[in-house]
Parts: C-alpha cells; sequence; structure tokens
C-alpha cells in the first residue's frame, strides 16, 4: 500500500469515526466538499497546512494519517497464537519500533520537500 492510499484510508476511517461528513470537514476547513471528495479519491493530495487543519479538527497529531494501521490491527488479533504472551509482547513492541521508525523517515523525507 502507497502513503497516498495510506493516507486515504486513514483519512476516512478518522473522518468517520468522527461522525463528520465530507461536506462537513469541507466547511470546518473552509474548503469545497469537492475538495475533500477529490482528496479522498486520490484525485488531489492536500498541503500539509490542509493536513495539520483537518488533523486538528479530527483530534489526531497529523502524523497518524501515514501509519499503515492494518498492521497494528493484526497484530491485536493474536496473529501468534502458539507463542507465550511475553513473547508476543517483545514481537509487538519491536514491530512497533519498526513502524513508527519508517513512518517518521517516510514523513521527514515528505516534509523535506515542502
Amino acid at each position: 500500500m502507497t502513503i497516498k492510499q495510506i493516507f486515504i484510508q486513514n483519512l476516512k476511517e478518522f473522518r468517520k469515526k468522527e461522525g463528520l461528513s465530507q461536506m462537513k470537514l469541507a466547511e470546518y476547513c473552509n474548503t469545497s466538499p469537492s475538495y475533500i471528495g477529490d482528496i479522498e479519491i486520490g484525485r488531489r493530495f492536500p498541503s500539509m497546512e490542509l493536513i495539520e487543519k483537518i488533523a486538528e479538527i479530527l483530534r489526531i497529531e497529523p502524523y497518524h494519517f501515514f501509519k499503515n494501521r492494518t498492521v497494528n490491527n493484526s497484530m491485536n488479533e493474536n496473529i501468534f497464537p502458539v507463542l507465550p504472551n511475553s513473547m508476543k509482547n517483545q514481537i509487538r513492541i519491536q514491530i512497533k519500533t519498526q513502524i513508527d521508525q519508517s513512518t517518521n523517515e517516510i514523513l521527514n523525507e515528505i516534509l523535506s520537500k515542502y
């Protein structure tokens, strides 16, 4: 999954979790509903300023848009059923650390372009 796809998936998920329509989110962001719709179908990509504004409205940190949450969710579904809990926790911590490091590297790369 690309970063753009991850961003889109997370944007939709966080927006729906807050109970906001595209129209309402657009209103809060002072932009058009069609622009939010274009972002969510991958036709356009928001500026860093708009990402920060959307994150504030959705009450999350901006980096959450770029985290592949499907990996984290699968970790919570007991994907290592035969291992002892202590070992499962160590694996989860190591994987989360790797994901966080990768996310930070990706964000730094994106931010360096702006």
